[in-house]
């Protein structure tokens, strides 16, 4: 049976170049960079390369990136280690409603140890309102943290305008950049980004590698003691291999940023205006203008996304419903719940997303068989068959009526 990958934003397989990069850092050349000797200041040279290029993506200088095992760590280490550091000048921390679980829960740690965290809405399009973050802000606010793009509805957020606002009240400005680093132009200079974290396994690099962007002169605790790699900042010897690979999987991306961004765009509107016009009682959520390239998000009513997955998977289909670091839960997802959807509707959500080797043939056959996976489960389902016989309500035309966009 084919396998078709439509869960890009959950993780992608690594790129033979990367591989190919990587390789000799696990055999030749496996020295410590901490080391005095050739061996050792070999893999030390391959780190400060790696450094430099993944520092030049995003418009910072090389030392001010750090290393880290993925976006979580990155995440906890700018959020907690900021906050422990600046709690003198005060304890407010200003986030969204819809950020990944990596800040949500790092957030809703530090208000155990007495700060105080605002969760701004966001609206229908799950796009933060400049002047609720505006709103937000309190004499005592330290840090505000806003992602980049959203890794559920792919919704790209107005970064620069929240950091120039976040400025204007002295706040320092962190996004989680997971879902965007190499996907989307960045330049932390230019858009007033202070922290930015971003992940390796996102961009067809490996697992367990990251980076934290930390502008210089952002005053923020160490968060691992025992060494004095990274400059001091993070003990734990480098994960040489892997930062190689990180550097060649960004270098890759971004040397066909442009052209692949837009193929993937052109079939993710294509993908969208086919389950729009094919498949009743569906709701494309998020926003389709201010959206990453490879992002489709729906929810349809009268199933369960469980069951839809699991039908899906059957046909050697791989796709997500809901955060992909949360898809096992049955609870509805938090983003979809934050752009006003009931939970009813949040519960027959489904993710796709596409990749460098997504094909229209590989898309169209995901529809193909997304139709009939519907079909099937709506046969099964007593409140279908309410509905066809008028006894209830359709919940996205109600929708519909109340100005929720692109719902069929």
């Amino acid at each position: 049976m084919k396998q078709i990958y439509l869960d890009h934003a959950s993780t992608t397989p690594v790129r033979p170049e990367v591989v190919g990069a990587m390789l000799p850092y696990f055999t030749e050349q496996f020295g410590n960079p901490s080391s005095i000797y050739p061996l050792g200041q070999d893999a030390s040279d391959a780190v400060a390369d790696a450094r430099a290029v993944l520092a030049g993506i995003i418009g910072a200088a090389p030392r001010e990136v750090y290393f880290t095992s993925g976006g979580t760590e990155s995440d906890n280490w700018a959020i907690k280690g900021f906050a422990r550091a600046n709690a003198s000048k005060g304890r407010h921390i200003v986030t969204s409603a819809i950020e990944h679980h990596a800040v949500l829960h790092t957030c809703e740690a530090l208000e155990k140890e007495g700060f105080e965290v605002t969760y701004v809405p966001v609206d229908e399009h799950g796009l933060v309102r400049p002047e609720d973050f505006a709103a937000a802000m309190r004499p005592d606010t330290i840090l505000a943290s806003i992602m980049f793009a959203n890794n559920e509805i792919g919704t790209i957020e107005p970064v620069a305008e929240l950091a120039a606002i976040a400025h204007e009240h002295g706040v320092v400005f962190h996004t989680d950049a997971v879902q965007a680093f190499a996907h989307e132009p960045i330049d932390v200079k230019a858009m007033g980004i202070d922290m930015l974290s971003a992940s390796s396994h996102k961009i067809y690099g490996p697992k367990g590698v990251g980076l934290l962007y930390i502008r210089k002169g952002v005053k923020v605790q160490n968060f691992i003691d025992g060494g004095q790699q990274e400059r001091g900042r993070r003990g734990s010897t480098e994960n040489v291999p892997g930062i190689v690979g990180f550097a060649k999987a960004a270098e890759l991306a971004q040397a066909d940023m442009g052209p692949e961004r837009d193929r993937q765009r052109e079939l993710r509107d294509h993908a969208i205006r086919r389950i729009l016009d094919e498949i009743p009682s569906a709701k494309l959520n998020g926003s389709w203008e201010s959206r990453l390239a490879n992002n489709v998000n729906f929810s349809f009513e009268f199933i369960e996304g469980e069951g839809m997955l699991l039908q899906l998977a059957a046909r050697g289909i791989c796709v997500s419903s809901g955060s992909a670091c949360t898809s096992g839960s049955l609870d509805p997802s938090h983003v979809l719940l934050a752009i006003g959807l009931p939970h009813e509707i949040a519960h027959g959500s489904l993710r796709m997303t596409l990749g460098r080797d997504t094909t229209r043939e590989d898309v169209d056959f995901a529809i193909d068989s997304l139709k009939t996976t519907l079909a099937n489960l709506r046969m099964m389902s007593p409140l279908y068959e309410d509905f066809q016989q008028g006894k209830v309500a359709s919940v996205i035309e109600q929708l519909k009526a109340d100005g929720f966009p692109y719902a069929n």
